[in-house]
């Protein structure tokens, strides 16, 4: 029996991943590698969608209370500032053959929201959309959201352009 995450966002993910047959690998997250104060944060997911092409993921739950995507407005798009930093380590380490992207798994709040052209993803009671960001775009164009919980976000017109629909980036 297939052991899935505690939490729904990434186990919405995670079913989303094998029912498109992606390959995949989950990381131990309760588990830093090195001592601190040098202890990375483990990623989500490293991801096997082609032979050749391999992405490490960051899953970012959020819960969208919009009635329509027209125009990806009241998008909540924040990671923490150790999201971010671990993101590119592991990227460094894994080498420059790996992408690495932020995927943002919004849980739909409402049951009349119009998707615009984005697929919705079911999983047991909740709907789910799926947007992916790659780490230097975000870099490039993040801002600080708050220092007291080191923070970072990314720009309302940023989001919009560059949030990927997932199914679009992992065909």
């Amino acid at each position: 029996m297939k052991e899935f995450s505690p939490n729904h966002y990434e186990r919405a993910f995670e079913n989303w991943l094998i029912d498109r047959r992606i390959a995949y690998v989950r990381a131990q997250e309760h588990k830093r590698p090195g001592l601190p104060p040098a202890s990375v944060k483990n990623f989500d997911f490293l991801l096997y969608p082609q032979p050749d092409r391999k992405v490490i993921v960051e899953v970012k739950g959020r819960t969208f209370h919009g009635t329509t995507l027209a125009g990806l407005k009241g998008f909540d798009c924040w990671a923490t500032a150790d999201d971010i930093e671990s993101l590119r380590t592991w990227r460094q380490a894994l080498g420059a053959d790996h992408e690495a992207v932020l995927v943002f798994t919004y849980r739909i709040e409402k049951a009349d929201v119009d998707f615009n052209g984005h697929g919705a993803f079911r999983y047991e009671r909740d709907t789910y959309l799926f947007f992916c960001i790659r780490l230097d775009d975000y870099c490039r164009h993040m801002k600080r959201r708050s220092p007291k919980w080191q923070t970072m976000t990314l720009p309302a017109e940023k989001f919009r352009q560059y949030a990927t629909d997932l199914s679009s980036f992992l065909p």
